[in-house]
């Protein structure tokens, strides 16, 4: 890998948790950072609309010179993959087959447990995923849509959280999962309360970490300065303003609301 930016794409926030673990593991590397906010959530919207959605967000990386996209959202993972690549040639790495081979690599049980919005869930990429790499594994999906709108309000340690969790998580415990997949990038602020509800004995798996090792293993950049990252939003900017900052610590500077619809 060069110097050249890597592009992080998402439909809104919840991508930040992956840019954070890509930001630590390559710290000299410049990160392009792109959330659709205009058209957050892409988890309640059709195939076809997420596509489209993502086609346009790969054309706009390309004009900022990335050289591989991330795509953190993993709705978009689950259907614009080929898509991306084809329309732009660019590199594009997802988070579900990174996060299905670390889960296929913990669990002792073969049996996973895979959390999620509706249309990941219902697209059966994870467990796809999961069969390709040992058919053996047992896997149990559960769609989790009110753990998103929990992580983005802040509401992620509170006995209304707990609730939440303890409903969803519940058919999973009772089919004796030994690891999880976070299958959503607002899951691993919540990683917490998924934790304590399910038992610490059962492995989390974070695709973002999964996703970083990947980008980490293969680049030879020797920098370790501050490298400068941009970050660009498809609505006003300033509520993903107060969230970024609240959740990586730091202002953010270089940040910009731009159209990428065609």
């Amino acid at each position: 890998m060069s110097n050249a930016p890597i592009g992080i794409f998402d439909s809104g926030v919840g991508g930040l948790t992956v840019f954070r673990t890509i930001e630590r593991a390559l710290p000299g590397r410049p990160l392009v950072y792109l959330g659709d906010t205009a058209r957050v959530p892409y988890g309640t919207r059709s195939p076809e609309a997420v596509v489209r959605y993502s086609l346009e967000a790969a054309r706009f990386m390309q004009t900022e010179g990335v050289e591989t996209i991330v795509v953190a959202c993993n709705t978009a993972s689950s259907v614009a993959l080929k898509p991306m690549f084809e329309a732009t040639g660019i590199e594009t790495i997802g988070v579900i087959e990174p996060g299905a081979a670390r889960a296929v690599e913990r669990t002792k049980n073969k049996k996973i447990g895979v959390i999620g919005t509706r249309a990941t869930i219902s697209s059966g990429a994870y467990a796809r995923a999961i069969e390709r790499i040992d058919p053996a594994v047992e896997v149990i999906s559960q769609a989790c849509p009110l753990l998103v709108p929990l992580a983005e309000e802040g509401w992620v340690d509170n006995d209304v959280a707990e609730r939440v969790a303890e409903r969803y998580l519940e058919p999973l415990i009772r089919a004796d999962v030994d690891t999880v997949v976070l299958g959503c990038t607002h899951y691993p602020l919540l990683r917490g309360v998924i934790g304590a509800t399910l038992g610490w004995e059962v492995t989390l798996v974070d695709s973002a970490e999964s996703v970083a090792r990947t980008l980490g293993d293969r680049s030879s950049d020797p920098s370790t300065g501050e490298a400068q990252h941009r970050f660009y939003v498809t609505d006003v900017p300033d509520p993903f303003r107060a969230v970024a900052e609240r959740f990586l610590g730091r202002t953010i500077e270089q940040l910009e609301q731009t159209r990428i619809d065609d």
